[in-house]
């Protein structure tokens, strides 16, 4: 099934003409929980893996920030268990509630927190092809881009999982791992439910104090004529798309712009991905809730929480793709 973002309440651009030139173009991922193999994009999916290329590891050890750690498979079998009593409820209209089986089979306890001490292996959070991502970028010759992070918290970037990136030319990929390895432990908002992507693409404008001031201003001015909080926000409704995506803008509500610099070469870096708590705002107030989605569809379908549900936003340096990402939490 695809999915389409209703359009959006007005056009701003007939409003503010010369906000035209301050506008992009983003790909909504709409991921939703399925079966995806190594040659599909997807987000928590399988990845593409060359077999002679040692699979990415985070030896942080003991300066991972720990609160309650769970092997992926308790993970898992909670999430199973959880889904299958929401499925009840909704099928026979009572009230959601586990039963003793159920909750027999979730786990009681956290894990030992001295097997963080170890090697931990990244787990797959997106892997995305140049043929299903409008936006898509990378080096000229590749065509397949995998994200990746280290499932527990570190201090160093906000309390978030440590992320990395890998462009390929999936052509020359050869013989593929087996397997990918498994972290002994996780913390289980960092381990995505794999999906099924439905790629569209949207068009985008920046965070309102990206803006010059006086268009700040005079859209601030129009929103207080025309609806005083009631009516479409510029903010929510018309200008940041949420949810999982590719290229776009950030949404700095959180602490307000601060300036994302490459740390091998200082450039001022490109947002590339997105990886967030929500698919849109919940009920029937969000606009951007795609029109096949019913109101009681998750707004969280790839289980990934950031922070108190923000997002993860993942920036590129322009100047060269073999420079490290960088992240910010908003």
């Amino acid at each position: 099934m695809t999915r389409t973002t209703p359009p959006r309440p007005l056009d701003l651009t007939a409003l503010f003409p010369e906000l035209a030139a301050y506008a992009t173009t983003s790909t909504r991922l709409h991921p939703r929980p399925g079966t995806p193999a190594v040659g599909d994009s997807s987000v928590g999916g399988p990845l593409l893996w060359p077999a002679d290329e040692p699979w990415p590891m985070c030896e942080d050890g003991d300066t991972h920030y720990v609160d309650e750690l769970l092997p992926p498979s308790s993970v898992r079998r909670a999430r199973t268990v959880y889904a299958a009593a929401t499925a009840r409820a909704a099928a026979t209209g009572q009230p959601y509630e586990l039963t003793d089986a159920e909750r027999a089979e979730l786990p009681d306890d956290s894990a030992p927190e001295s097997l963080v001490e170890q090697p931990i292996p990244f787990v797959a959070v997106a892997q995305l092809y140049r043929r299903d991502i409008p936006d898509f970028a990378g080096p000229q010759d590749a065509d397949l881009l995998q994200i990746l992070w280290c499932p527990l918290d570190h201090p160093d970037t906000g309390y978030n999982p440590s992320v990395t990136a890998y462009w390929r030319r999936s052509s020359e990929v050869g013989r593929l791992l087996d397997q990918a390895p498994e972290p002994p432990v996780v913390n289980e908002n960092y381990l995505p439910t794999p999906c099924v992507l439905h790629p569209e693409q949207v068009r985008e404008h920046p965070y309102p104090g990206l803006l010059p001031d006086d268009l700040q201003a005079r859209i601030a001015a129009w929103e207080r004529e025309h609806g005083n909080g009631q009516g479409p926000s510029y903010h929510y409704d018309l200008s940041l798309a949420p949810g999982w995506k590719v290229g776009g803008f950030a949404n700095w509500s959180l602490t307000d712009p601060y300036p994302m610099n490459c740390a091998e070469c200082g450039a001022t870096m490109t947002l590339l991905f997105t990886a967030d708590s929500g698919e849109w705002q919940g009920g029937d107030a969000g606009t951007w809730r795609p029109v096949e989605e019913t109101g009681d569809t998750s707004v969280g379908p790839t289980d990934i929480v950031i922070g108190r549900g923000y997002a993860l936003y993942v920036f590129r340096c322009p100047v060269s793709f073999q420079h490290p990402v960088a992240t910010t939490m908003q």
